[in-house]
């Protein structure tokens, strides 16, 4: 069983253990801890080292787990108001919202402080590609010009992410800037 499968069902020991370990790491994060190893992380959850390393490869790796799961929720869609730009307003809002609150910020710097090189893919990307692909998608359905996916990530969600991580002011009238900025390149 995956850690996918175990977080997933219902109580049982692997579900409590993954909670455990997911705690632990936000604990630490919060506590700004400087250094986050498997068996720092194994000691503040009560389980072994070894369960640790069976189920992921890399400090990285759980950190990014952690914080896919801490900046996004399972189920999650965008909303669906029957307008693009009402769609793209209120989801930047929440996200904005959700982001913003300090323990979510520090998972979303711990998540880029993990990393130490360029990767491929980004889970939480990922996530909301998905969930613009909704948007778009649903926009088209309905005969409104839309912009492209990857114009909504890099000009409405990637701006939202880089003030989190800089600290830098996240206000509604930004959310709601960002997608009148996108709104203007729709095709």
């Amino acid at each position: 069983m995956s850690h996918q499968e175990a977080a997933s069902r219902p109580g049982g020991r692997s579900s409590r253990v993954l909670t455990a370990i997911y705690t632990s790491v936000g604990e630490l994060v919060g506590e700004g801890a400087e250094k986050i190893t498997f068996p720092v992380i194994a000691e503040r959850a009560g389980v072994n080292p070894t369960t640790l390393y069976r189920r992921w490869d890399s400090v990285h790796a759980l950190l990014e787990e952690v914080a896919v799961a801490a900046l996004t929720r399972d189920g999650e869609s965008a909303p669906d108001t029957g307008s693009l730009q009402q769609d793209l307003t209120e989801w930047a809002q929440v996200i904005a919202r959700d982001i913003t609150r300090p323990h979510r910020a520090r998972y979303l710097r711990a998540m880029v402080s993990a990393r130490t090189e360029i990767v491929a893919s980004c889970p939480v990307t990922e996530k909301r590609r998905e969930q613009a692909s909704e948007v778009v998608s649903r926009a088209r359905e309905r005969g409104e010009k839309t912009p492209s996916v990857p114009q909504i990530l890099d000009h409405v969600i990637a701006p939202l992410y880089h003030h989190v991580v800089f600290a830098l002011p996240v206000e509604r009238d930004y959310a709601r800037r960002l997608v009148r900025d996108v709104l203007a390149m729709a095709e």
